[in-house]
């Protein structure tokens, strides 16, 4: 099996804001989560590897096998710069920013729209791909806590 197709060799992680409250943190993390799924492509959903748990009952419990990571960034720059290197190796990546947050996601999307990319305040960042791409971005930071 090559590298591209086992999935012991994929990670998820989560990069979040450590300035941030629980629950805003929380909720960006919901939303990013969500994304990537959206934006993921069928083989890598498959290399995510979702597994079923079957518990004594014969309730089914799906979640992936394999580890998501929850770090922390000091602050928004620290986030944008591996968002960048994320894009430069091509690894699946959504991000969360504060102009995403209040009023209606008509006025979040115009909120946006209006900003140039330094000025935004990134909340978090969630990635999916091989360990060794995603190490190389976020060996840095620190687990949340």
């Amino acid at each position: 099996m090559s590298l591209n197709n086992d999935p012991s060799n994929y990670k998820f992680v989560v990069l979040l804001n450590k300035k941030l409250a629980s629950g805003v943190v929380l909720n960006a993390t919901a939303h990013m989560v969500a994304s990537l799924m959206a934006k993921a492509s069928v083989t890598a959903k498959e290399n995510m590897n979702f597994l079923d748990y079957e518990d004594a009952g014969g309730n089914v419990h799906p979640v992936s096998g394999l580890s998501l990571i929850i770090l922390r960034a000091d602050n928004s720059n620290k986030i944008r710069k591996a968002r960048q290197q994320a894009i430069e190796s091509g690894i699946l990546y959504v991000d969360f920013v504060e102009s995403m947050t209040g009023d209606t996601f008509v006025e979040q999307i115009e909120r946006t729209k209006s900003l140039p990319e330094a000025e935004l305040n990134y909340y978090g960042l969630c990635l999916f791909g091989i360990k060794d791409e995603i190490d190389n971005i976020c060996s840095k930071f620190s687990l949340w806590r």
